[in-house]
């Protein structure tokens, strides 16, 4: 029974996301078809700090007006609206419209907000959903979390996405450019991208399942009586109206049975009541974990995700994909160790903070130097790079789990403001690199074909 409800959680945490990771591995294939060309990722940008209205407006409502807000008629909603969004994009995403005197693809654009919306809410709503369930089931959550990037990405990876193959090309007397020549009066080596083994209609179409598939498990998790019997059967501390601005907690009969930290009686009192009521982890603590959470987060979701490409290309494009592949593949194997080896020590998730910090910097040193990084067109350079991309995904992603263990400690209400700070790190990350990338190209990219570095 309980592992039906640990999948239950991970189908569940598969939906947070899947939509717009969906989205973003699925640009090589939109951006050719659509006259937005490559501008394409900075309106989706753009269009995701938007969607964070939603995040904000449950936040403020759960602050405010606690008793008001309907949390399982929330999730309901924007989860059927992540189903029909997906679900419209295979028939209106090449649809375009004159707006502002030029030519535009509204309909996509549209749909990308509602999916964002449906996403960045998720962060502020499925999160608090996963106390009603014992705290096991929470790391099975971010397991499907951490594959809602994963199982996209190998899907468009069946697909064909991104798969150059280098063509020489040469170019006769008369200006006509043809491949595999030998007559012509020049030649050059141009990457070409594969057609893809399916169109991008039956991509969205799986989006749209695999959303269909996260109503399915949520209903699941709220009726099936093996979920029921998988119920916390523990009660987090009681938190005052004053504290909690009266949120309504499960109301169970047993005290906490595992603290986060374990000090004496004397250091217990000594503590200052944090701002979830409890005294497990005084204030300046608290403050602490938001801001690794809030910069790990916009780490992981904007700076180095917006620099993948310049960091890898220049390595090749099998150092590329392994790093987008099994560096999505890191984050729900560091999720599945969590669930039998959980830890809630400071120290821990400080030291591998700085440790997925200084792999990330390596990144983006390597980013800052394309097309020529330090060991450009070697092995040993690919390796580095891609070992560099697993073990920052992999030590963030065990210090997120880490922290959403801690704050499920806390409660319902740090479970939201979890969410929160999660999407404002994200956001802040985005907003700083956006113009860095997009505005002023401080990132060149290489050409995996003709890139000719010194050794």
């Amino acid at each position: 029974m309980a592992l039906i409800v640990h999948g239950l959680a991970a189908l569940f945490g598969l939906g947070s996301w899947i939509a717009i990771n969906g989205l973003w591995v699925e640009l090589p294939l939109i951006v050719p078809e659509i006259p937005e060309g490559w501008y394409l990722p900075s309106y989706l940008t753009i269009i995701i700090q938007f969607a964070n209205l939603g995040p904000l407006f449950v936040t403020l409502m759960h602050k405010f007006l606690p008793r008001k807000l309907n949390e399982l008629g929330v999730i309901y909603a924007i989860v059927c609206l992540g189903i029909v969004a997906s679900f419209l994009l295979p028939f209106f995403w090449k649809v375009t419209t004159v707006f502002a005197g030029a030519l535009h693809s509204t309909a996509l654009l549209v749909l990308a907000f509602f999916l964002s919306l449906v996403d960045c809410t998720s962060s502020v709503t499925f999160l608090p959903f996963m106390t009603r369930l014992q705290p096991k089931y929470l790391t099975s959550y971010f397991i499907g979390e951490g594959l809602s990037g994963l199982v996209p990405g190998l899907v468009a990876l069946g697909q064909g996405v991104g798969v150059v193959s280098c063509i020489n090309m040469s170019t006769n007397a008369t200006g006509s450019v043809t491949s595999n020549s030998t007559g012509g009066d020049s030649y050059s080596i141009i990457a070409q991208y594969q057609p893809a083994n399916f169109p991008p209609e039956v991509f969205f179409f799986f989006l749209s399942s695999m959303m269909a598939v996260c109503l399915v498990a949520f209903i699941l998790l709220n009726y099936l009586p093996q979920s029921h019997r998988q119920r916390a059967t523990s009660k987090y501390v009681k938190q005052t109206e004053a504290a909690n601005g009266g949120t309504e907690l499960c109301k169970m009969e047993v005290p906490e049975q595992r603290p986060m930290i374990s000090p004496s009686d004397s250091q217990r009192e000594a503590r200052v009541k944090t701002i979830f009521g409890t005294e497990k982890y005084c204030r300046s603590e608290m403050v602490l974990i938001f801001l690794v959470l809030g910069w790990v987060n916009a780490l992981t979701n904007a700076v180095l995700p917006s620099v993948q490409s310049y960091s890898c290309l220049p390595y090749g494009n099998l150092a590329y994909h392994l790093s987008a592949a099994l560096g999505a593949m890191a984050n729900p194997l560091a999720c599945f160790i969590a669930m039998f080896y959980p830890n809630r020590s400071l120290k821990l998730m400080g030291f591998l903070t700085l440790t997925g910090t200084g792999m990330g910097s390596y990144i983006m040193s390597m980013a800052a130097l394309s097309p020529c990084p330090w060991l450009a067109q070697t092995q040993a350079g690919s390796t580095l790079i891609v070992l560099s991309w697993i073990l920052f995904v992999g030590t963030l992603s065990y210090v997120k789990v880490m922290i959403g263990i801690v704050l499920r400690d806390e409660g319902h209400s740090a479970l939201v403001w979890c969410g929160a700070v999660v999407q404002l790190g994200s956001m802040l990350g985005a907003l700083t690199m956006f113009p860095l990338v997009s505005i002023y190209g401080l990132f060149r990219s290489g050409d995996p074909c003709n890139t000719k570095c010194p050794l």
